[in-house]
């Protein structure tokens, strides 16, 4: 490797150590991020001052520019101390990449403002958008949007005039500054994940310029044929991908890391407890509890490895798309996106059926990190995104047997 290689690689590992050594104070802090419905201003300037934030904004952009696998393994690490913390951070650093792939070039300079970027969004078209002079004003509310009280932007979905030809809504695409909108004190109240800063946002007759709109565009199925406009404009076809996928992989990556984290606690009790029967012995030395812990284990580390491999697949049909030998298809997207819902639902249940169910009551008891994380994970199974996997199993198989 050349001496640009070694310095990357040395920015890449000291991004994922710099998560792995604040997991001890993540998880001293977990009980309070839930209570306060996000990470304290503390954590933020770590987050700041290691980097996180800038990881997937372009370098020419201010940012660090990493691959998706380095950020998805930072991402991994914060889930193993916090899936708040982790669910919070990655929801809204998550899509700078988004953001180059899916607007002009125009407004890069302005929006990623140097590398201080940070931006919730939510795919729900839940806000109205009304044609004005020099742009739009919208209106509405939008719900979970996760990531929210440190964003500075927000990017979404509104209803525009008219229909399109077959009746539907038109859609368009918009990225709001954070003086557009107002954050609501709505969230906290779930099973899980009540850390996650997922609060409510109002649009009360708020001005958008026209530059920050990009009309008739679903997210569901967004993409580019070749160079988008970050690709176009920063040479690395990551800018140029599809992002169901992506975001599927993602919740894949934070249920994985709390997987782990469950298991450091299971741990933790194997090490601290006894066996409920006789003889009575050390949990390390029970061979059923070593069979659970491995069990686990194994389960959790057969996800890891599937989720980088899907990450390098994404990765291989962005290059291909943007070489123009192969485009990035909504096929690519929905397998791919299907992987990270199957994964999210892997992770669960090695939890739930080897760890929770074997654990005992006590790591149950309100306030206990398992008991914590298990809610967590519970909530996480539960979101919207794994609750897609049915119905896209039904996409996938049309697509590969090349029905209607």
């Amino acid at each position: 490797m050349n001496t640009a290689d070694d310095q990357q690689v040395k920015v890449r590992e000291g991004l994922v150590q710099a998560a792995r050594e604040m997991r001890g104070e993540l998880i001293a802090r977990a009980e309070r991020v839930e209570r306060d419905t996000f990470y304290d201003s503390e954590v933020h300037r770590w987050f700041q001052e290691a980097g996180f934030y800038r990881m997937l904004i372009p370098e020419a952009q201010g940012g660090l520019e990493v691959d998706l696998a380095t950020f998805y393994r930072v991402v991994i690490e914060l889930a193993r101390a916090d899936m708040s913390t982790a669910w919070c951070f990655c929801l809204s650093s998550n899509h700078a990449l988004m953001f180059g792939n899916w607007f002009p070039r125009e407004i890069h300079d302005e929006v990623y403002d140097e590398g201080r970027l940070i931006a919730a969004s939510m795919y729900a078209p839940t806000t109205r958008a009304t044609p004005v002079d020099g742009g739009w004003t919208l209106d509405g509310t939008v719900n979970y949007c996760s990531g929210i009280p440190y964003s500075t932007h927000f990017i979404g979905q509104c209803v525009l005039p008219g229909t399109n030809a077959d009746g539907s809504p038109r859609l368009g695409l918009y990225v709001a500054p954070k003086d557009a909108y107002r954050r609501l004190d709505d969230w906290g109240n779930m099973l899980g994940l009540n850390g996650s800063g997922s609060h409510s946002i109002v649009f009360d007759d708020a001005f958008l310029p026209e530059r920050f709109m990009v009309e008739d565009v679903n997210l569901a199925d967004y993409g580019f044929d070749g160079h988008s406009p970050g690709s176009l404009a920063y040479g690395n076809p990551m800018y140029s991908g599809r992002h169901m996928s992506s975001f599927g992989i993602g919740v894949a990556a934070l249920t994985i890391g709390g997987g782990y984290n469950a298991l450091d606690e299971y741990e933790n009790v194997m090490r601290t407890r006894k066996a409920p029967l006789p003889p009575f012995a050390p949990r390390t030395e029970d061979p059923d509890f070593l069979r659970w812990y491995g069990s686990a284990l194994v389960k959790l580390q057969v996800a890891e490895s599937a989720l980088f491999h899907a990450l390098d697949r994404w990765m291989d049909a962005a290059r291909a798309n943007v070489a123009g030998t192969e485009t990035f298809s909504a096929a690519t997207d929905n397998l791919l996106g299907g992987i990270g819902r199957e994964l999210v639902v892997q992770a669960w249940e090695a939890v739930d059926r080897d760890l929770y169910r074997t654990v005992g009551a006590s790591a149950s008891r309100r306030g206990e990190r398992f008991e914590r994380v298990f809610r967590d994970l519970a909530q996480a199974v539960g979101h919207r995104n794994p609750q897609l996997k049915e119905p896209t199993y039904r996409l996938i198989a049309n697509e590969q047997l090349g029905l209607a």
